[in-house]
């Protein structure tokens, strides 16, 4: 019997943790549609805890810092574009296919709004670009981790015979990124309804000028 006791007693645990793990996954959703919108700067326990009808201290007690807070919803961010783009592209054929299914997921992504504010890792790298702290190294270093994956998608294109060797991998790929980020700028600031349309027009026009002739069709 004691040890039947000390059995029952324990058994809440998990579902306490169990609870409090779907309770920080709700925060964390709602706030990274906060910050894709105001910003991480303006994500807040006040702004979250209206948001999810929560108290500040029962927020407080899954996260202990702002900073925390904003680091966590980075992760968030982070897995949904992993989830969103690089896990459908690299489906595709390796090759252009792959390339191209890499630049077509990131404008479908902000096209359908999947973050309320457009593209979350535009808008957190504009925002502290010029800021120095953990949170503009983790933004950073998600960033690089983006262009190492475009680059090798343009280095594994001309490995597989659909691009032109001569073409410098690096730059390419921030040739494309660059067209990428000056559509959100004209779609988000500028209310440019045709700036994916363009982009896209604009990054097959690139492609098919350096593909080869052993190169898949492109849209």
């Amino acid at each position: 019997m004691p040890s039947a006791v000390r059995s029952s007693r324990k058994q809440p645990a998990p579902r306490r943790q169990a609870r409090g793990l779907r309770t920080r996954e709700a925060i964390l959703a709602s706030a990274v549609d906060i910050a894709s919108v105001h910003g991480l700067e303006g994500l807040t326990v006040g702004s979250l805890a209206t948001q999810l009808h929560m108290s500040k201290s029962g927020l407080f007690a899954h996260f202990g810092s702002k900073e925390e807070l904003q680091l966590a919803t980075i992760e968030v961010a982070r897995q949904i574009f992993i989830d969103k783009v690089t896990r459908p592209a690299i489906a595709a054929p390796r090759g252009l296919p792959r390339l191209w299914g890499l630049i077509n997921q990131w404008l479908i992504l902000v096209e359908k709004r999947v973050f309320s504010g457009g593209c979350f890792f535009s808008a957190a790298s504009f925002e502290f670009d010029s800021r120095r702290g953990v949170v503009h190294d983790r933004i950073a270093a998600i960033m690089r981790e983006w262009m190492d994956v475009l680059t090798r998608a343009v280095e594994q294109a001309q490995n597989a015979g659909h691009l032109d060797k001569q073409v410098n991998p690096t730059r390419l790929a921030y040739e494309i990124h660059g067209v990428a980020m000056g559509a959100h700028w004209a779609h988000q600031l500028l209310d440019d309804k045709q700036a994916y349309s363009r982009a896209r027009i604009t990054v097959l026009e690139k492609l098919r000028s350096i593909a080869t002739p052993a190169s898949p069709r492109l849209p």
